[in-house]
């Protein structure tokens, strides 16, 4: 049965299965490639996505089919006359034939446009239950994992600053102890200078008495 359903609603085609959206295949490629650079980034938004975009998933296909199935009312009903309108479908009838020729055979097996048109609507309703169901699954994935991430990434940027701000607080250091140093190295240059100056003045008073003692002793050895 769910097979028979899938060929009531699904065109299969070479390029995407279980679609019948054709550019299907080409946007899923460029789609990946914009969710891969906001995926640091991503949240999930539960609000529908407008008819036209992205690829259906077979696996949700399957899931909506078999909720249409196991919804299955009883006796003729919108889901036999979907299928007899199938079987039309390749002679060539304008629509407002095809549904008139439909509705025929459909009287002949006790439906009415009435219980057609209701159970069209069943259907309808049958989908928007397993949308909502799909929508709280979203949310609950949503703050399971993304939230989780989200966490995650709100944790790793409060590190990265707290680094940097230590780095600018090693940096602020490093320049003050550079800025020290200098003014070490200043410090010091006087104080070898001003040593050296007191050498200095100390010899040239040293050599001053010593040479004239020198000098008398010179003078006393070759007189005495």
């Amino acid at each position: 049965m769910l097979k028979k359903l899938k060929s009531l609603f699904i065109v299969e085609d070479d390029d995407s299965k279980a679609t019948g959206n054709p550019k299907a295949a080409q946007t899923e490629k460029k789609e990946f490639e914009k969710q891969k650079k906001t995926q640091a980034s991503i949240k999930v938004d539960t609000t529908p996505i407008p008819k036209g975009e992205g690829k259906p998933d077979e696996k949700f296909v399957n899931r909506l089919l078999e909720a249409l199935e196991e919804a299955n009312l009883e006796g003729f009903d919108y889901l036999e006359y979907k299928q007899s309108l199938q079987s039309i479908d390749d002679m060539n009838m304008d629509e407002a034939t095809m549904f008139k020729s439909s509705l025929a055979m459909a009287k002949t097996m006790g439906a009415t446009p009435e219980k057609l048109m209701s159970s069209a609507q069943h259907y309808i309703n049958v989908l928007q239950k397993e949308e909502k169901k799909f929508q709280d699954a979203l949310g609950n994935q949503q703050q399971k994992v993304v939230a989780g991430r989200q966490q995650t990434i709100a944790k790793m940027e409060e590190g990265i600053a707290a680094k940097e701000a230590k780095i600018e607080e090693l940096k602020a250091e490093i320049i003050k102890n550079k800025e020290a140093l200098d003014a070490t190295k200043k410090a010091a240059e006087n104080d070898a200078s001003k040593i050296h100056l007191t050498k200095t003045g100390f010899y040239a008073a040293y050599h001053i008495v010593v040479d004239q003692i020198k000098a008398d002793l010179e003078k006393m050895k070759k007189h005495f």
